[in-house]
């Protein structure tokens, strides 16, 4: 049974709690990937992201790219630290400023501004070669407002650029960790809402098959805290072996997938 969604409002607050409360903190992993779970378990996603964004993270210097939910700016700096022009927008201002401070803390040889903006109501002023969205449509709970929030980024794309989404898509499993502010949806709904928004996918790839995290997640709270910490050890080292050199491949047994997708003929913003 799904739980209701979040409001407008308390949105942007739970996004604000995680950012006060993790965004300083080392790399700010337990703020943007899963919330104040400890280093090692994060550190684990971000190497799998890593992986599977590589191909897409090969930028050119002076190539326009969107992050979109840039959080503290991971992405956004790791491009513009080759060259590219980034501009990162996220819903909290917390995200933003620790963005902005990190950026301000390393020289980057391109260049890089982050805006506060709500993607319901997207408007960077620009259009992109490249639009990317990293594990921010699962968060968006309303159907209505996961619509509105393609149809803004496919608006923002030039022509022959691509939009990459690295989204919770399972095709085996549906629901075990859903919660107030996640939602995995099944990879086919995600095909058939690209579709009708005037998406066509170039690509598909793998994220993280092995099935030993989704196993244990739902089961989390249930664990004392001294073995919740050991079952997130045993679950990442279990898991790495197989997500770090097969995940790509092995799509169709991955949690996650990343989507490459370009506007189909006539849909563009000029």
């Amino acid at each position: 049974m799904q739980q209701p969604a979040l409001s407008a409002a308390a949105c942007l607050d739970y996004w604000e709690q995680r950012a006060r409360r993790f965004a300083g903190q080392g790399a700010g992993l337990a703020a943007v990937c899963s919330f104040g779970m400890p280093g090692f378990y994060n550190h684990t996603i971000d190497l799998c992201q890593r992986l599977a964004l590589r191909r897409w993270l090969r930028v050119r210097p002076g190539m326009a790219v969107l992050d979109v939910g840039c959080g503290v700016g991971r992405w956004s700096r790791l491009m513009a630290a080759r060259g590219a022009c980034v501009t990162g927008i996220d819903l909290s201002p917390t995200m933003i400023a620790e963005a902005r401070r990190r950026a301000g803390a390393r020289p980057l040889r391109g260049h890089c501004r982050f805006l506060v903006q709500d993607l319901a109501s997207l408007d960077a002023g620009d259009t992109y070669e490249l639009v990317l969205s990293v594990t921010v449509l699962q968060h968006l709970m309303q159907p209505e407002l996961l619509r509105t929030a393609l149809q803004r980024m496919r608006q923002h794309l030039r022509d022959g650029g691509v939009l990459v989404l690295l989204e919770a898509a399972p095709q085996l499993e549906v629901g075990s960790c859903d919660s107030a502010t996640f939602r995995a949806r099944s990879r086919e709904s995600y095909l058939q809402l690209f579709a009708e928004c005037g998406l066509r996918v170039r690509a598909i790839s793998g994220v993280d098959p092995a099935p030993f995290r989704t196993w244990l997640l739902p089961r989390l709270p249930l664990l004392p805290p001294l073995l919740r910490r050991a079952a997130l050890g045993a679950v990442s080292a279990l898991s790495l072996p197989i997500d770090v050199p097969f995940g790509r491949a092995l799509v169709a047994r991955s949690w996650h997938a990343v989507f490459v997708l370009e506007a189909t003929r006539g849909t563009h913003a000029h």
